[in-house]
């Protein structure tokens, strides 16, 4: 397991790709007034990997500010477990975790979130955002959101789901000309927009759409 610790005021950003057999661990303790965004990214077409990636985070000082930001495409008979605990040690903390998911082939996924703030912790704001699309019968994704909310002045929300692609909408662009596969793309570059769109870097957002699209097409 990796260790970090984020020093008072310190921004940093970790950047996580699921490429090969692995189990990736972080542990990372936040002092006060410190940022951290972590980008996750299973990218990999077809490749026989089974990956499990957790990150365990403490913001262990008073306005830490935690952002986890996952974006997936699972095909062939990928195996990716991502498992998230963010710990709300402090007063006046903020974490946001936005996670998406498209799974393929006969891909598996499983998402676990945690999400604990202590009864001391007030004035906590944390939210915690999971979706995930089915593109083939024979895929399957597992999802489970778990809050632990020991404080009562606090603005805490999660959500989950797990769904196939919008049926009425293909059919609608279908019928206006569009061709079933461009279609299709359309659709997931729009249900993958708002995480590409926290990367701030659009040559960056445009590699990874471009690479997206070779894994749909």
């Amino acid at each position: 397991m990796q260790e970090i610790i984020i020093h008072k005021g310190e921004r940093k950003h970790l950047v996580i790709s699921c490429v090969s057999d692995e189990t990736a661990q972080w542990r990372i303790i936040q002092e006060a007034g410190s940022v951290l965004t972590v980008h996750l990214f299973c990218l990999e077409k077809d490749a026989d990997i089974r990956c499990n990636v957790l990150l365990d985070i403490e913001q262990a000082g008073e306005h830490a500010e935690t952002y986890i930001y996952g974006l997936g495409i699972l095909s062939g008979k990928q195996h990716i477990s991502v498992h998230t605990r963010v710990r709300h040690s402090v007063p006046n903390g903020k974490s946001n975790q936005l996670l998406k998911f498209a799974v393929m082939g006969e891909a598996k996924g499983a998402f676990l979130g945690e999400l604990i703030v202590a009864p001391h912790a007030q004035h906590t704001e944390a939210l915690q955002t999971n979706r995930n699309v089915l593109l083939s019968p024979t895929a399957t994704i597992q999802t489970q959101p778990q809050l632990e909310i020991y404080a009562d002045d606090v603005k805490c929300s999660h959500g989950a789901s797990t769904g196939q692609i919008d049926e009425s909408a293909l059919f609608y662009m279908q019928q206006r000309g569009i061709d079933p596969g461009e279609a299709r793309r359309l659709l997931l570059a729009a249900f993958f927009h708002d995480v590409l769109t926290t990367l701030n870097e659009p040559s960056v957002e445009d590699r990874l759409q471009r690479k997206i699209e070779k894994i749909i097409l």
